[in-house]
């Protein structure tokens, strides 16, 4: 952003409160918007000492039982907003995230619009008790996105307020593997929730020949710098022939309700150029966003010829290749966060700025590249 550019979005990030790793893809797309277009960070931090944290649950207790959302506390320390702004964007992981905005003095006030864009929330949550009092606070807000198109009509009808369906994306400049690509020497990379029958299948694989399988093999979820993670996740797909992605929560039913989702694994293994392999989603979301062919090699979840499938693949150089080619072009053209943020910008009547459309331009000289290699 030039230095001399008045800043009209606010955004509000949780980086300085929560450091899982899940949550890296969101403070991507924060910083991704800061670079094309005029932003501020508003970062909230905890409330350090004893009589906060007595208050926040005391206050939490009043509110649950009240019923009264406005009484719900993060934890946050207080903080004003004394500019005025022509968007407030607010992305939450969690529904819980949302009581952080009760922290915020004059937000409201100082938007001229307001957009939440909710990551994970399931339909069968949304009628929860501590659910429904988190989204009664999304009342105040103009628009609402998710990730989850298949929660859109029941937060809708809820909240009586716009709600989009709104899918991830990635820095599609930073995951491609152009115009230098580097040796594969990762043959698959795994993380997150897996298949135990195909993870035995490809231990042992890696046991018996030489075949180097990533996975992880710690339980911990903290990012001790997020762009450190971000850049060493990105890396790692970029070298890496094959990518496991599965549908978000697979082996969750008891939260998921069997509503099947299009996780952020998709759009990372396709934007590095991996050959992803796996389950993915049976909804409307992944046929328009991955409609092109072999986007996902499927599998059973139980699928313990693992071995045998990529031995099938590896014998197929050509396909491999234009499977390569076809991910990272969709990815450029389509699943930067530069196209999510103009959707955003779309709905409430803001124009793109300069730097967007040169990013777009970019984006489309890079994947005219790929077509060329």
């Amino acid at each position: 952003m030039s230095k001399n550019t008045k800043p009209r979005i606010l955004i509000v990030s949780m980086r300085n409160l929560h450091c899982q790793a899940f949550r890296s893809a969101e403070y991507e797309f924060e910083d991704a918007i800061c670079t094309f277009d005029y932003a501020d960070i508003l970062t909230p931090e905890f409330a350090s000492g004893f009589s906060p944290q007595i208050n926040k649950k005391l206050a939490n207790y009043a509110g649950l039982t009240l019923g009264n959302g406005k009484l719900l506390k993060s934890g946050c320390r207080t903080s004003t907003v004394d500019k005025e702004y022509d968007l407030l964007f607010f992305i939450c992981q969690h529904f819980w995230d949302i009581t952080c905005i009760n922290s915020i003095k004059q937000w409201r006030e100082k938007s001229h619009k307001a957009v939440l864009w909710i990551d994970e929330i399931w339909a069968k949550e949304v009628l929860e008790h501590k659910t429904k009092l988190c989204l009664e606070l999304v009342k105040d807000f103009d628009y609402i996105f998710t990730t989850q198109a298949k929660s859109v009509d029941a937060i809708a009808n809820l909240l009586h307020r716009p709600c989009y369906s709104l899918p991830y994306a990635v820095d599609a400049i930073k995951f491609c593997p152009y115009p230098l690509p580097p040796q594969r020497n990762i043959d698959v990379y795994s993380i997150g929730r897996r298949s135990p029958i195909v993870h035995k299948a490809l231990i042992e694989l890696a046991e018996k020949d030489n075949f180097l399988y990533l996975y992880d093999t710690l339980n911990g979820l903290q990012m001790m710098d997020y762009k450190e993670h971000r850049t060493l996740y990105i890396n790692i797909i970029k070298r890496s022939r094959y990518f496991i992605a599965n549908k978000a929560k697979f082996d969750n039913v008891n939260q998921t309700g069997n509503q099947e989702e299009l996780g952020s694994r998709f759009f990372e293994g396709a934007a590095g150029g991996a050959v992803m392999i796996g389950t993915p989603p049976i909804c409307e979301a992944y046929a328009t966003y991955f409609n092109w062919q072999d986007a996902v090699i499927q599998i059973p979840y139980n699928a313990a010829d693992i071995a045998d499938i990529i031995a099938k693949l590896d014998a197929q150089p050509e396909r491999i290749k234009r499977i390569r080619q076809d991910n990272i072009i969709n990815s450029l053209l389509r699943h930067d966060w530069v196209y999510r943020w103009s959707e955003i910008l779309n709905k409430v009547g803001l124009e793109q700025t300069p730097e967007m459309l040169s990013r777009q331009a970019d984006l489309k000289n890079l994947a005219k590249l790929v077509i060329k290699a």
